[in-house]
């Protein structure tokens, strides 16, 4: 999945590093080598530590990274994730870069867990959205999956996902499903349409016009969801949004439905603490 890898990190150190760590360039001497660990300081779910290992391998070959604890292990204040050892102006180049990475997937992650949780043994699933943070989506979406949680689509070429102001501009629900089945064969792709739907009304006539492989039911209420999902009655996937969160996830999922997709997965994180700390 992290087949972008390389050129975010790339783009992160351009930031971060520019033409030098001056200040530890300024203060360390050039051979001196040395040890540090990434501390954990608040209880969460761990995400991001190959992202960690291919930072310090950017920064200098010679750096080693020896892993204790690894990617969506529970972890809890004062649990030592790994020790990285080496030059030391070349850990001191990578720290922040590497706990920016590391505190925000595992923040998002965290929060997955959280909501996951919620919902164990039901028959609904969560998804993440689009609602991520530029140039990090790829990583976002594996922290959301470290937590427990599924991801929709990556991006506009993955799916056909006909919202509210697409069926506004194409004229409304059966003009727009049948443009997007249209260029589907013209095209001669292979993909999924999803149609969002704001009303019984919508979704009876996105049913009756057929060729749609999900609906999007949006802002409805919990009970209109229960009578929704019972209309639909399993004919095509059925998926919820707007508005929900963990104070009402449960009353939500416990419509039936298939899927809750949570915008605030990855746009309403607080990171998790995390400090790189010298070993003398």
């Amino acid at each position: 999945m992290l087949q972008h890898l390389d050129s975010i990190i790339n783009l992160a150190l351009v930031e971060d590093l520019g033409n030098g760590d001056h200040t530890s360039l300024a203060t360390i001497p050039i051979d001196k080598e040395g040890k540090a660990h990434l501390l954990v300081k608040e209880e969460g779910i761990l995400a991001g530590v190959p992202v960690a290992v291919e930072i310090f391998q950017k920064i200098d070959s010679k750096l080693s990274v020896d892993i204790k604890i690894n990617d969506g292990a529970h972890i809890k204040k004062g649990d030592i994730v790994f020790e990285v050892k080496g030059p030391v102006i070349s850990i001191l180049s990578a720290e922040r870069t590497v706990l920016n990475f590391m505190q925000r997937l595992s923040g998002v992650a965290t929060n997955a867990y959280r909501l996951s949780s919620l919902l164990k043994g039901m028959h609904t699933r969560i998804l993440d959205t689009r609602k991520t943070t530029p140039g990090m989506r790829e990583l976002e979406k594996y922290a959301v999956a470290i937590g427990g949680c599924e991801n929709h689509r990556m991006g506009l070429w993955d799916m056909i996902m006909i919202k509210d102001n697409h069926i506004d501009y194409a004229g409304g629900i059966a003009k727009a499903i049948k443009a997007a089945k249209n260029y589907l064969e013209t095209k001669k792709m292979n993909l999924k349409i999803e149609i969002e739907v704001r009303n019984m009304s919508e979704l009876e006539e996105a049913l009756e016009t057929g060729n749609v492989d999900r609906v999007m039911l949006d802002n409805f209420s919990p009970d209109d969801l229960k009578k929704a999902v019972d209309f639909v009655n399993g004919r095509v996937e059925t998926e919820a949004s707007g508005g929900i969160n963990e104070t009402n996830i449960i009353e939500y999922a416990s419509s039936g439905v298939d899927y809750i997709s949570v915008g605030s997965l990855t746009h309403h994180v607080k990171s998790l603490d995390l400090s790189l700390k010298a070993i003398k």
